[in-house]
């Protein structure tokens, strides 16, 4: 297989091969290179860089990360293009982008699936070893489906080599219909990872609050899962809060109280937001997003806490606003990663 010198323009030594095949931000990371980034899949623009010389293939090349502005100007995404020859590119290097773990390529065998809604399941593979840190996703390469998806595991990092992805039902979306229609136990998928930045931290002091909506909620239980492992962490506070459209997206409760672990740990708050869903009539507990219930439980206390957070875009980008914002949270103390 062809290796291609990929040189960071403007400086001495930074510079990193790439396998025929794999993309730039694959290549970068798999050297310990500190390449910034957040999805992974062409939607959030964080992996931007200049093209100086060398050839490319892009694989997305109308990917949504790129506005027109930036594309008028020559930018590309690291996660979309793949070099053709040698290149030399321009981007600025991050230290706090540099992997604590290389992203590896693997095949994942598929053991089965546990529905946990009506529209979301635990979709559990196994290879050698299962190499990740809580919170951290892997690129699924599916059956008869272009391009890899993201997906965050659930569970923890383990010598069984067990990844459990905790993923919800896309309507009309063709991964997601490999998923849950046509894959069976026995069958093959390719995983390259892990990936993500949104994973535990303990350096310090402060109490955890999770926040999640739909297949959010696997990121965010892999992170709880360490949490309540860590010696150090033993005297924080761990906050769980989660939010549906209607009681029956609310799975959340039945995992917490199934693990003893969890349940004698986490400080559990749901709500759900859809009058209308099934159910909603009976419902008794909070009504609303979920940012507004961290509001109201949290107030004042807001800016104390560490925050992880995963979910539908409109959720993760109003609990940023609200953090950032609106209580003024140093960034520091956000964690997560956008997908669209």
């Amino acid at each position: 297989m062809k290796r291609y010198s990929i040189k960071i323009a403007g400086t001495q030594e930074a510079a990193f091969a790439c396998e025929e095949g794999d993309t730039l931000l694959g290549g970068a990371l798999r050297s310990s290179q500190g390449f910034p980034y957040e999805c992974n899949s062409g939607g959030c623009g964080s992996c931007q860089f200049e093209l100086v010389e060398g050839e490319l293939k892009e694989r997305w090349a109308e990917a949504p990360g790129l506005s027109p502005r930036a594309r008028a100007r020559g930018r590309r995404l690291a996660c979309q293009c793949e070099p053709l020859t040698d290149c030399a590119i321009k981007v600025v290097l991050k230290d706090d982008a540099v992997p604590v773990l290389a992203p590896l390529r693997q095949t994942l065998n598929f053991l089965g699936a546990r529905p946990l809604t009506p529209d979301m399941s635990e979709f559990c593979f196994r290879t050698e070893a299962a190499d990740f840190l809580p919170g951290q996703y892997a690129m699924l390469g599916l059956p008869g489906v272009e391009g890899a998806r993201a997906y965050s595991m659930g569970n923890l990092p383990n010598g069984e080599g067990l990844w459990n992805f905790v993923i919800k039902r896309v309507p009309g979306g063709r991964g997601t219909a490999v998923l849950f229609d046509s894959l069976t136990p026995g069958d093959q998928v390719a995983m390259d990872g892990p990936y993500g930045n949104s994973y535990l931290r303990t350096g310090n002091d402060r109490d955890i609050v999770c926040i999640a909506g739909g297949s959010g909620l696997s990121p965010v239980l892999s992170i709880l899962r360490a949490a309540v492992k860590q010696p150090e962490l033993s005297g924080r506070r761990l906050h769980l809060f989660y939010g549906g459209r209607g009681p029956e997206d609310i799975c959340v409760a039945q995992i917490v109280e199934d693990d003893p672990v969890l349940r004698e740990r986490i400080e559990l708050h749901t709500a759900i937001s859809d009058e209308t869903a099934p159910g909603a009539e009976q419902w008794t507990g909070n009504r609303g997003f979920v940012h507004e219930l961290v509001r109201s439980t949290l107030g004042e206390r807001i800016p104390t806490f560490d925050y992880y957070f995963c979910g539908p875009p409109p959720m993760t980008d109003a609990v940023h606003r609200m953090l950032l914002l609106d209580y003024k949270v140093p960034a520091q103390q956000l964690h997560f990663d956008r997908f669209f």
